[in-house]
């Protein structure tokens, strides 16, 4: 299909060109661009400017090079379209063909001009030609423009354009969450690396110590607080139990030990080596509990109900792996599954084997607590909660941790379900009563919230509960008829108010049997009848459905 017209978006605006060159073979013409669109006076007679709209500003151009970006047809391009290519008429059934860079975009303006047919450079070569000689040449093809003007918008634009995709919000911000994930990875590879370091060079000093002190942490600040072991005496009894948790007993199996000790004796200077040495790695050790903190805090923040649910170092683990929160939450429950996995899954899948069930989650306490034989099916529980806590943290704008604990308490009721029998909580009241919970926590924080249609609704001694089963019960009676239906609310309250004086008057939870008021009712209204029945009257309108009939006696 030939290409009438081509939409040429750039950083100064947005041009039409018409296309003059019509070929009647498709390989000829293409042969033709292809040989041309190099040469700008051969090009220039292939295409003839129509019509150049520049933009007013670069807060224009920034936001017409986003709707292009998302495939979005601005209300700027669909005016320079309407204004600058021909209308279908009613007769004329050819639809005009237009050239456009951008698929997305394509489908947009197909979809607001139904005359035109869209040509993209992935259905037609020819198109694809004609727009990359117009790239090439547009500071000559388009009017009014000097030598420099298009590559300085372009510069301008495109600082604009990456610093709005990388603006985020200070308080809600997932890279340093990846970033103090990655960090304390790498701190405890080399923390460790250190710390066995530190005990093979210290112990040929103070062999000793390695078998007394066993963690690594304390090891190194041991061997920092003792340096020469010839030095250690009664003295030093409490300031080294200080070091090695208070434990009195270890601090003096230390100093026993140092008198006895089979290690050698080592020169100053190899001593301050040593000693430095130990004085990093205690000083790594340290920073890598401050991250910790600060980790737990930014997750408290950004992702409070996933670290709720899973923790924050597990949650922190699927994050960094998803590349961010908003990816994460647009991950099905079977992929957070087995995310960090890939590599057994390919596997499996090339060898026709077993699938792993499961990846990062794996790290969770939930699965370590799980039967062997309920493995499997408590991780796709858990990632399907997962799933639901990372949707809620990524779209939510208060954050709060009452939807992650209330899917945690939904994770513990499944491994007791699975362990003893008891049958869990459903999804929906779950939810509900997070939400309930979410929606109190606002109400206390603003007391203002809500107050008075809580007063117009309630009555005193009456709570919550009764006054919705009371609505539930009124809307009843509305579907069934009119009958009788001020009797029933008044004798409904009335039974719920004598039942709140019984109980004080708290308004604690007092649920009213309603099915018993409504068949003490209906044991009335029959009584009624049979007694107007016996006496040969009328039924009165209001007892018979309320519809505006009189049934008479067959009497």
């Amino acid at each position: 299909m030939s290409v009438d017209y081509l939409l040429h978006e750039s950083s100064v605006g947005y041009a039409i060109f018409s296309v003059k060159l019509q070929a009647d073979t498709v390989g000829a013409r293409l042969k033709e661009v292809q040989d041309a669109h190099q040469d700008l006076a051969r090009f220039g007679k292939m295409v003839q400017l129509v019509s150049f709209a520049p933009f007013a500003g670069a807060g224009q151009a920034l936001e017409n090079a986003n709707d292009v970006s998302e495939g979005i047809m601005s209300d700027y391009l669909q005016t320079v379209l309407e204004s600058n290519l021909p209308k279908a008429g009613k007769k004329d059934k050819k639809k005009t063909s237009l050239g456009v860079g951008d698929r997305g975009l394509a489908g947009s303006i197909k979809a607001a001009f139904p005359g035109i047919e869209c040509e993209t450079p992935e259905t037609s070569e020819v198109c694809a030609d004609l727009l990359r000689g117009l790239r090439t040449h547009a500071e000559k093809l388009l009017k009014n423009l000097q030598t420099g003007d298009i590559s300085r918008a372009q510069l301008g634009l495109g600082h604009a354009y990456s610093r709005s995709k990388v603006k985020f919000s200070v308080q809600k911000n997932d890279n340093h969450i990846i970033q103090a994930i990655a960090t304390i990875d790498h701190l405890d590879k080399a923390v460790n690396t250190f710390s066995m370091r530190v005990r093979e060079w210290y112990g040929w000093h103070f062999p000793e110590l390695i078998k007394i002190v066993s963690e690594n942490h304390k090891y190194a600040r041991c061997a920092l607080f003792i340096g020469n072991k010839k030095t250690l005496s009664e003295d030093s009894l409490h300031e080294l139990a200080a070091l090695v948790d208070d434990d009195e007993s270890t601090a003096r199996a230390v100093i026993e030990a140092a008198r006895v000790s089979m290690g050698q004796d080592i020169s100053e200077a190899d001593m301050e080596n040593v000693m430095t040495f130990a004085r990093r790695t205690a000083s790594l050790h340290q920073y890598r509990k401050t991250l910790g903190n600060y980790l737990v805090a930014k997750m408290g923040i950004v992702a409070p109900n996933l670290a709720a649910l899973i923790g924050e170092t597990v949650g922190a683990r699927l994050i960094s792996h998803a590349g961010s929160l908003t990816n994460l939450a647009k991950y099905p429950a079977s992929t957070v599954q087995i995310l960090g996995a890939e590599k057994a899954l390919f596997r499996a899948l090339k060898t026709k084997g077993n699938t792993p069930k499961y990846g990062l989650i794996y790290h969770s306490s939930f699965i370590g607590r799980a039967g062997l034989k309920n493995k499997g099916r408590i991780s796709r529980f858990l990632a399907n909660k997962t799933s639901i806590a990372s949707r809620i943290d990524n779209f939510s704008t208060a954050p709060t941790r009452r939807f992650g604990e209330a899917l945690k308490g939904q994770v513990e009721e499944r491994l007791r379900f699975y362990a003893e029998g008891v049958n869990p909580t459903k999804n929906a009241d779950a939810m509900q009563a997070a939400m309930d919970a979410t929606l109190a926590d606002i109400n206390i924080d603003d007391p203002t919230a809500g107050g008075a249609d809580d007063e117009d609704i309630s009555a005193p001694g009456v709570t919550g509960d009764a006054t919705a089963q009371k609505v539930r019960k009124e809307k009843k009676v509305g579907k069934k008829g009119k009958a009788g239906a001020e009797d029933v609310k008044v004798e409904v309250e009335d039974v719920k108010m004598e039942d709140a004086g019984e109980e004080g008057g708290d308004g604690d939870a007092m649920d009213v049997d309603e099915k018993a008021v409504e068949r003490k009712l209906k044991k009335e209204k029959k009584a009624k009848r049979k007694s107007g029945d016996l006496a040969g009257g009328e039924v009165p309108e209001e007892q018979v459905g309320g519809k505006g009939k009189k049934k008479k006696s067959k009497a």
